[in-house]
């Protein structure tokens, strides 16, 4: 379960028989029913986290499942231009979504990128992957990004999630935006 995860069980004299749970930020909420003991909810609480908990393993590929999508990318969108020598989850990256190395060929990828849509996790790959060959963020840059057809919609995305997060933590959406020529992803 993700670290400092708050539980919040709602009961509902709606439900009969089912009970379901989901993320909600730092929270999960787990539904039941208005007429389970508190042992059968004790259980059921746990029964429900640990689904989360194997669901959300399933949706986060391993490092060598990265590093196989990351060449995959880069044969589909970069004419096979380059290929990384290793690609892995990292948990120090709070303020990127990724980073490289072009000496060494290693892409990192912060670890809050696991359950986002597959799709934006690609865009990431793909940003990192035109920085093992063009370090800077000019024009011929940008061009070769925009080979991955998603390029845009997981920018604003990733974009949207940062605003969110800045709103979370107290602050407002327009401070310390990123400018038309940041990077989400570096």
């Amino acid at each position: 379960m993700p670290q400092n995860t708050e539980i919040e069980v709602r009961r509902s004299a709606r439900r009969r028989r089912t009970v379901s749970a989901y993320r909600d930020g730092n929270k999960t909420v787990v539904l039941v029913p208005a007429t389970f003991s508190r042992a059968e909810e004790k259980r059921w609480v746990s029964r429900m986290l640990d689904r989360l908990e194997a669901r959300e393993e399933r949706r986060r590929p391993g490092d060598a499942a990265l590093h196989e999508r990351a060449v995959e990318l880069a044969e589909r969108y970069l004419d096979g231009l380059v290929s990384p020598d290793s690609v892995r989850w990292v948990d120090n990256q709070n303020t990127r979504w990724g980073s490289c190395t072009p000496d060494t060929g290693a892409i990192r990828l912060s670890r809050r990128l696991s359950g986002m849509p597959s799709w934006v996790m690609d865009y990431v790959l793909v940003h990192e992957l035109v920085h093992l060959v063009i370090p800077h963020h000019g024009p011929e840059f940008w061009e070769m990004v925009h080979r991955y057809p998603k390029a845009e919609r997981a920018r604003g995305y990733l974009e949207g999630v940062s605003a969110a997060s800045r709103l979370a933590d107290g602050g407002s959406a327009e401070e310390s935006a990123p400018e038309e020529d940041d990077v989400i992803g570096e």
